[in-house]
């Protein structure tokens, strides 16, 4: 069993319908977890209280903030052979990897790869070929994405059994 912390991003029903039909077709995750950002990895050295109180206190006067997604990028898979297809934030990406680093801090400070870089994305598609995953950015990108969505809140959630369960959300705040 992981722990591990997401955001389920707020964005308008004809967006989120969209990215879920890509994801459908190229993304084989997406029947594990809903449409995320992921802010903290599987980490396994928490106890569950523990992890769920260092999460609440680091987000903590935290408030809501607004993203606008308008590239698709090809990320190759550090763990394994995958590589993979993502949307990253223009705009709210500096808050993204503020709050990502204020989480990895006093009991997560060890979990923290410092080996891979932290770029926050929504995954859409994910393939052993990598040329498939370049074809599937290169249409994304022709398209002129402009996906605009808000992070409202935070997920700490459990991964075990190939299955991702929330076990606590927290509310971001109205202003900081």
């Amino acid at each position: 069993m992981s722990f591990l912390v997401l955001s389920y991003p707020e964005l308008s029903p004809g967006d989120h319908a969209w990215i879920q039909s890509i994801r459908a077709e190229h993304d084989t995750q997406h029947d594990i977890v809903g449409l995320h950002f992921t802010l903290v990895f599987p980490v396994t050295s928490q106890e569950q209280d523990a992890f769920v109180t260092h999460v609440r206190n680091r987000a903590q006067g935290q408030a809501k903030f607004y993203f606008v997604l308008r590239c698709a990028v090809v990320v190759k898979d550090a763990l394994s052979a995958h590589t993979h297809v993502c949307l990253v934030p223009d705009e709210g990406h500096s808050t993204m990897v503020k709050l990502h680093d204020r989480l990895y801090t006093g009991p997560l400070a060890a979990e923290l790869r410092l080996d891979i870089p932290f770029i926050p994305h929504l995954t859409v598609g994910n393939a052993a070929n990598a040329q498939a995953c370049k074809r599937l950015a290169d249409d994304l990108n022709a398209r002129g994405v402009s996906i605009h969505g808000e992070i409202a809140a935070l997920d700490v959630a459990r991964y075990e059994g190939g299955r991702v369960e929330s076990i606590g959300r927290i509310e971001l705040a109205d202003t900081p």
